[in-house]
């Protein structure tokens, strides 16, 4: 029987097509799906991985390496905009952090204790920016903004204004090695995701996030200490911008004061949107913030093996992200539904 002889079929049809298009996860696995479909067209070796000297190498591989710190980051920017916050220092920090890693290696300091020292001075620089927001009540896009601007200049002079660098095989290792194949980096950030993972959604902390995000004077109100988890959430989003930081300077063996971390704020933001996180707070998700990312390094990649000229990268980037967030808007997949099923039916 045909659907416009079965009222019935038509409405079942018309709701569970309209129920998964209108699940958080849907349009931002379709359009990383999508996008990987046509790269396999524009370049057939797309998705071929090989072992080469002990390690995987590949487009796909590519992919995650390149989009790991961007993915740390964008799981710290996802917690704070959990709080209806917002970060912009997070370049900053991976500037500040990647200047005191050099320092801390020139001192002659052990691995572990600069790693320690490191990633506390990320923490600070989150801390910092928790104690504006929420014990100063000043609006996060200002209080972060200070730490954007001051802290490239702190890099600077930590560093004295030059490009340090260093050699260290402690930290070779954590960036650019590989274990068991896999490049270490990517074993890094997921073991960050999953500690992440488990704070926040295998106790209450995720709640108590998304209840300062939705109300903050609600939440106080049933005993969550508003203050304290948004004093937290910018101390996770400084610890994880500090892993960035300290993966991008052991990448290049030295720190740029000028260029690390510059505008990678940006693509972090973009990545909790694109993966349905609310810029008006209430709600986050950490697996589809690491499916935004792999959307944006994604496309990078697809530029460059379909032989594009790299300029086209952010005007590509820009074009894709619209049309996803487009998608990602309730009315217009209301519309897009509508118009598919009445020409089905």
């Amino acid at each position: 029987m045909d659907h416009a002889d079965n009222p019935r079929a038509v409405a079942a049809s018309r709701w569970s097509l309209g129920e998964v298009t209108g699940r958080t996860w849907f349009w931002p696995i379709f359009a990383l799906a999508l996008m990987f479909m046509v790269d396999a067209v524009v370049s057939p070796g797309f998705f071929s991985i090989r072992i080469l000297q002990g390690r995987l190498y590949g487009s796909l591989i590519d992919v995650l390496y390149r989009g790991t710190p961007t993915a740390l980051v964008a799981l710290g920017m996802a917690v704070v905009i959990g709080t209806k916050g917002i970060d912009l220092s997070v370049g900053a920090v991976v500037a500040i952090v990647g200047a005191v890693m050099c320092n801390l290696i020139h001192r002659d300091m052990s691995p572990p204790l600069v790693l320690v020292l490191t990633l506390g001075a990320g923490v600070l620089c989150g801390m910092w920016n928790g104690f504006l927001v929420a014990i100063l009540d000043i609006q996060p896009i200002i209080a972060t903004l200070i730490l954007m601007v001051a802290g490239r200049g702190v890099a600077l002079l930590i560093d004295a204004g030059l490009i340090v660098t260093f050699r260290s095989d402690f930290f070779s290792a954590i960036s650019t090695g590989q274990f068991l194949t896999v490049p270490s980096r990517i074993i890094v950030c997921a073991g960050a995701f999953l500690a992440l993972w488990l704070v926040l959604r295998r106790t209450a902390l995720g709640l108590f996030i998304e209840s300062v995000g939705a109300n903050s004077a609600a939440a106080d109100l049933a005993g969550i200490n508003a203050k304290l988890v948004k004093i937290g959430a910018y101390t996770l989003s400084g610890l994880c911008s500090g892993i960035a930081g300290m993966l991008i300077c052991a990448d290049i063996r030295g720190s740029d004061s000028n260029n690390a971390g510059l505008f990678i704020e940006l693509d972090a933001i973009l990545a909790v949107v694109i993966g349905g996180g609310s810029l008006a707070g209430g709600r986050f998700y950490l697996g589809l913030t690491i499916v935004g990312v792999l959307i944006i390094q994604g496309l990078t990649t697809s530029i460059l093996v379909s032989g594009l000229p790299p300029q086209f990268n952010l005007i590509v980037k820009g074009v894709v992200v619209l049309i996803v967030l487009l998608l990602q808007s309730r009315r217009l997949r209301q519309s897009i539904v509508g118009l598919f099923l009445r020409r089905t039916s």
